[in-house]
């Protein structure tokens, strides 16, 4: 029997009416709404498109969005005091810094300048700091992450006591999904091993995962033999691989590979996410949630 597929467009679909629904409840009783600036350096077409996925969305749910666009020879200092700006606007309540940044800006410099109380990307070392104490100190859990996490939970999988395989161990997905399903608490609660690209024997541990979370960036890395009889599988990666023409607008279109064997592998896994259309969807999502909060604590009613 084919596995579960854990369709991450479904699950954004039901957390964006959630959102929605909590976006009208603070307007009616508080008179404002979550407010959330994009700052754009230069025209490079993947992060235009990212960001207009993200401004689509912000205004869809009825935030305020500012989209602030600069030209790629602004200077440091004067994308430091554009920072500073928005972190001192009571309206704004997420600040996000579209990457890469042109050559002479320092990434982590910039990132580092944002209000860790407006860091809705969850990048700032404070907030890395909270997500590793866990509880009620975390405050915006990295986008992807918190993505899985929900898809995993709200599949119905169990966490507690789970064995946990994390493979693939980048700031951005591998470190903090393995700390976040180590927490003590709801949708956590699993025994969590870190493997990666370096590590001896990557079958042994995933062979004994009953979730395996794969993030490593590496088309088909996975093979079906690895994945335990009826374990999770969630496939972070997302590999171009080549080009097809789509039959639906007859222009060339990227072909996307996971890490994961697909095709074999859901005929062993219990549930699995699909690539595209599974983890994908869920990141924008999961940043909304985050600038909610945001407004949320501010508001003292998280």
């Amino acid at each position: 029997m084919s596995a579960t597929l854990i369709k991450g467009t479904v699950i954004r679909d039901q957390i964006i009416e959630e959102i929605k629904a909590d976006v009208e409840k603070i307007k009616a009783e508080h008179g404002v709404v979550p407010g959330l600036v994009t700052i754009l350096v230069g025209e490079d077409p993947a992060s235009i498109s990212y960001v207009t996925a993200k401004i689509k969305t912000a205004k869809d749910l009825g935030f305020k969005e500012v989209q602030d666009s600069q030209p790629a020879t602004i200077s440091e200092d004067e994308l430091l005091a554009l920072v500073d700006k928005y972190n001192r606007d009571d309206s704004i309540n997420g600040i996000l810094v579209q990457l890469p940044l042109p050559k002479g800006i320092d990434d982590k410099k910039v990132l580092n300048a944002i209000d860790p109380d407006k860091d809705v990307d969850g990048f700032h070392p404070v907030n890395v700091g909270r997500l590793m104490i866990g509880g009620d100190e975390v405050k915006f859990p990295p986008c992807t992450p918190a993505g899985i996490q929900e898809m995993i939970v709200r599949a119905g999988v169990e966490t507690s006591g789970a064995e946990v395989v994390v493979v693939g161990r980048s700031n951005i997905v591998g470190k903090p999904i393995a700390n976040m399903m180590l927490q003590k608490g709801a949708k956590a609660n699993a025994t969590v091993t870190v493997v990666h690209t370096r590590t001896k024997d990557l079958a042994f541990h995933c062979k004994r995962a009953d979730i395996l979370i794969v993030a490593a960036g590496v088309p088909g890395l996975v093979k079906p033999e690895w994945i335990k009889p009826g374990a999770c599988v969630i496939d972070v990666g997302v590999n171009r691989v080549g080009e097809k023409i789509s039959e639906k607008t007859g222009k060339k279109v990227a072909i996307l590979k996971g890490d994961v064997d697909f095709e074999e592998a859901k005929e062993i896994a219990g549930f699995i996410t699909p690539v595209p259309g599974g983890v994908g969807p869920m990141t924008i999502t999961m940043l909304m949630r985050n600038t909610l909060n945001s407004l949320k604590f501010k508001l003292g009613i998280a």
